[in-house]
């Protein structure tokens, strides 16, 4: 048998000396939620090595490392209102929740409806559903009903920011988004102010690509 909860303190323990999670929110976040409890049973042995997991639909689990850095980028605070494009397995959603002290709403988008319905189970078996709602749609398009948002978190590469997303999210918000720029994929923070928004890129990742629309 495995000690998932020991594996879950090493792994924190070791992010936090490489640097990537440095605010006592996120460190709080990543050792309170289970990533074992969000991969198939043939992938729980695995569910604290750091590295990104395929799971169903050639879709995968982001390495923890870069759950914990987006989730740092992102500035998640108490009462926000977040949206996630790419729920995937509902892992990552799970750590904004937590580091948002699961007060706020998260609204994350998943393209693929069995997808979904697994990261339903998953979050309602660990009992985020009073926080985390996930719906089946297009990522591109966002969520204009429940717009503005405080913080988007999009999980897969998109070829440009989404102009729609870009209107959905408040100002003085901030996104964080891989860019596929052709050979290589790039992690942004966009910040939305008065007449425009501000980009900076992060670090070189790998993801897999958004189902891009331009309408």
């Amino acid at each position: 048998m495995i000690d998932f909860e020991s594996a879950r303190r090493r792994l924190v323990i070791s992010l936090k000396e490489e640097g990537i999670i440095k605010s006592e929110r996120v460190e709080r976040a990543m050792l309170r939620v289970p990533r074992e409890e969000f991969l198939p049973n043939y992938l729980r042995l695995y569910a604290y090595e750091d590295t990104p997991l395929e799971i169903m639909y050639g879709q995968t689990i982001s390495a923890p490392h870069m759950v914990a850095m987006m989730c740092e980028l992102l500035d998640l605070k108490p009462g926000i209102r977040l949206l996630e494009v790419g729920t995937g397995t509902g892992y990552h959603a799970a750590v904004c929740a937590e580091a948002m002290e699961r007060r706020g709403e998260i609204y994350t988008l998943e393209y693929y409806p069995g997808l979904a319905l697994y990261a339903v189970q998953n979050l309602a078996r660990l009992g985020y559903l009073d926080v985390i709602h996930v719906i089946i749609g297009d990522g591109s398009r966002g969520l204009p009903k429940y717009a503005p948002f405080d913080r988007i978190l999009v999980t897969a590469a998109a070829p440009k920011v989404p102009p729609k997303l870009i209107e959905q999210l408040g100002q003085g918000g901030i996104m964080v988004i891989p860019i596929d720029e052709g050979f290589t994929q790039i992690l942004y923070v966009v910040i939305k102010e008065d007449g425009g928004i501000r980009m900076k890129s992060i670090t070189y990742v790998s993801f897999v690509r958004m189902k891009y629309s331009e309408k």
